[in-house]
C-alpha cells in the first residue's frame, strides 16, 4: 500500500474540500500522551506531548503544527498514531502559546521562529542520544522546519525531515490567501490570531503583568486587522524584531534557505494549494541535492485525502512513515 501513488479521493473534489476536510469532518480517536514541558532560556516554555514506545533507542519524530493549529490537530494525531503503529516515538510541539494555555512573554510563535524549534530539537537529542531523531512540519511548522534546516546545514541534529504544504514566500502567500473562496480561510486565522494576543492581554492584566500587557497594548488595537499583511505589520513585526511585514516575510520565509540543506528532505506539495501560489513553488535549480520535492497535482493544503467516503485515507500517513522508514541507517 505504501508504494501506491496518492489519488486524491473522487468525493473531494478541488483543493477547497481536500483542505476542509480534515479540521471539519475527521473524528479520530484519543491518543494516550505524555505532556513535557520544556522551559526555554528566556524563561518561557514550550508544551511537548509524547506517544508511541518509551524505548531510548526508538526511532523519534519530532512533529510540527501549523498556524492557529496544535498537538491536537488532526494531521499532528493521525501521524502520530501511524508512527507508533511502526514502533516509533514521536513528540507533538506546541509552538508557544498553543498548548492550551498563554505563554508568559509577549512575544509570540511566528514563521521564521526556529529559535524556538533549535531549543526542542537540542532537547530531544540531550534526552535520547542514541535515537534516530526526525522532524515533520506542516505548514508554518514546514517552513520554519525548512528555515532551520538551512540555516544548520550540515550542523544540524536531525537525521531527516519532512516538509508538507509550505508557505515558502510568505509575502507572496499574504497575497494569495487574500483572493477568492481563500478569504475566507484569511477570515479565520485573523479571528484565531486576535484571540491569541487577547488571551495574552487577559492574562497579563490578571496576573498584573503591567509591562508585559503594556508592550501589547502599544501595538496598537486588534481591531480592523483584515490580513496577513496587516496584522504581521502591526503585530508580528515589532513584537519580534523585524522593521515591518516586508522584513518579516523576507527574512522568515523558507525559500531563502533551501539551496543551504544537506539533511534528506521530503517536501510534499500540492499544485492546488489554496494558500500557495504556483509561482511560488521553488525551482529545480533552488533545491539542494538533499531535497527530495514531490509535487502532486491535488490535494489542497494539509489535505491529500484518498479511499472512499466510507473508508477514507490520508495519503500523508502512509507516505511520511514509509519514506523516513526507508532512508538508510
Amino acid at each position: 500500500m505504501n508504494d501506491v501513488p496518492f489519488r486524491p479521493a473522487w468525493w473531494l473534489p478541488g483543493p477547497h474540500l481536500q483542505t476542509l476536510w480534515g479540521p471539519l469532518c475527521r473524528r479520530l480517536p484519543p491518543l494516550e500522551r505524555r505532556r513535557e514541558r520544556l522551559w526555554l532560556a528566556d524563561g518561557d516554555f514550550l508544551d511537548l506531548d509524547w506517544h508511541g514506545p518509551n524505548n531510548p533507542r526508538a526511532p523519534l519524530v519530532l512533529v510540527l503544527h501549523g498556524l492557529t493549529g496544535s498537538s491536537r490537530s488532526p494531521y499532528v494525531l493521525g501521524l502520530q498514531r501511524a508512527l507508533a503503529e511502526r514502533g516509533w516515538a514521536s513528540a507533538a510541539l506546541n509552538w508557544r502559546g498553543c498548548s492550551g494555555e498563554p505563554n508568559r512573554l509577549p512575544r509570540a510563535y511566528h514563521s521564521g521562529a526556529s529559535d524556538d524549534l533549535a531549543a526542542a530539537i537540542a532537547h530531544l537529542r540531550r534526552l535520547r542520544p542514541h535515537a534516530a531523531l526526525h522532524a515533520v512540519g506542516y505548514s508554518l511548522g514546514g517552513n520554519v522546519l525548512l528555515k532551520h534546516l538551512g540555516e544548520s546545514g550540515a550542523d544540524c541534529a536531525l537525521q531527516a525531515a519532512v516538509a508538507v504544504s509550505v508557505p515558502f514566500r510568505l509575502d507572496q502567500c499574504a497575497d494569495r490567501i487574500g483572493q477568492g473562496f481563500s478569504r475566507l480561510y484569511q477570515a479565520h486565522f485573523m479571528r484565531a490570531m486576535r484571540l491569541y494576543v487577547e488571551d495574552k492581554q487577559r492574562q497579563f492584566a490578571r496576573l498584573g503583568q503591567a509591562e508585559h500587557l503594556a508592550t501589547l497594548e502599544r501595538l496598537g488595537p486588534l481591531q480592523g486587522l483584515r490580513t496577513f499583511w496587516e496584522f504581521d505589520g502591526r503585530i508580528t513585526a515589532p513584537l519580534h524584531g523585524f522593521l515591518d511585514a516586508g522584513d518579516y516575510y523576507r527574512r522568515a520565509s523558507s525559500r531563502y534557505f533551501l539551496a543551504a540543506i544537506r539533511v534528506p528532505t521530503l517536501i510534499v506539495q500540492a499544485a492546488d494549494d489554496p494558500f500557495v501560489f504556483p509561482h511560488s513553488l521553488p525551482p529545480p535549480h533552488e533545491l539542494s541535492a538533499s531535497i527530495q520535492f514531490e509535487l502532486q497535482p491535488g490535494g489542497g493544503h494539509v489535505g491529500f485525502v484518498e479511499g472512499s467516503p466510507h473508508r477514507p485515507g490520508l495519503y500523508l500517513e502512509r507516505r511520511i512513515p514509509a519514506w523516513l522508514a526507508a532512508l538508510p541507517r
